[in-house]
């Protein structure tokens, strides 16, 4: 009787620890990717994004110069109030709104530019981007791929590919 209870023990060992390895097993085929970071840390972003910098930066530059003006303007209506007479505040008021229509048209510029740039970056990265991550995960033999963002709870570190879609993309 003794044998047999030791085999019933030691198949539920084997099956406990059966259990344990898939389970191990079952956290190194999960693994997370965050697709923006390893496409904005690819060398053709850096090089898109300094020459969008390059190319924006004398909107950049009346924009900053153009703020500057406006919070001069404002201190010296809000210095002036009633000494101002009602002439010069209202050039000065008019000054303002033109400036800051101005700095608001530069604003959305700027932002239409960089929306598009983006855009184009990714229409171009987008193929190689399939190619990277489908090489990575054929590598680590992953079964679930998932964005850092959406991971609520995780008892284990998951292997993160960023940096290694990354470097697949460079590679191109």
């Amino acid at each position: 009787m003794p044998l047999l209870s030791w085999r019933v023990c030691g198949n539920g060992l084997l099956l406990m620890m059966l259990c344990l390895m898939s389970s191990a097993a079952m956290a190194d085929d999960v693994a997370v990717l965050d697709w923006r970071k390893a496409l904005l840390d690819t060398d053709a972003a850096q090089q898109d994004m300094a020459e969008l910098r390059d190319r924006l930066a004398p909107r950049q530059q009346e924009a900053q110069a153009l703020g500057e003006e406006l919070e001069r303007l404002s201190s010296r209506l809000a210095e002036g109030g009633e000494s101002l007479d009602d002439v010069e505040g209202r050039a000065l008021v008019q000054e303002m709104q033109q400036k800051g229509q101005r700095f608001d048209q530069l604003r959305l510029e700027m932002a239409r530019a960089r929306q598009e740039s983006e855009q184009r970056f990714l229409d171009r990265l987008e193929p190689g981007m399939d190619q990277a991550v489908n090489e990575v995960i054929a590598r680590h033999q992953v079964k679930v791929l998932v964005d850092p963002s959406g991971v609520l709870h995780s008892e284990d570190d998951l292997p993160d590919l960023t940096a290694e879609v990354t470097a697949v993309l460079n590679a191109q």
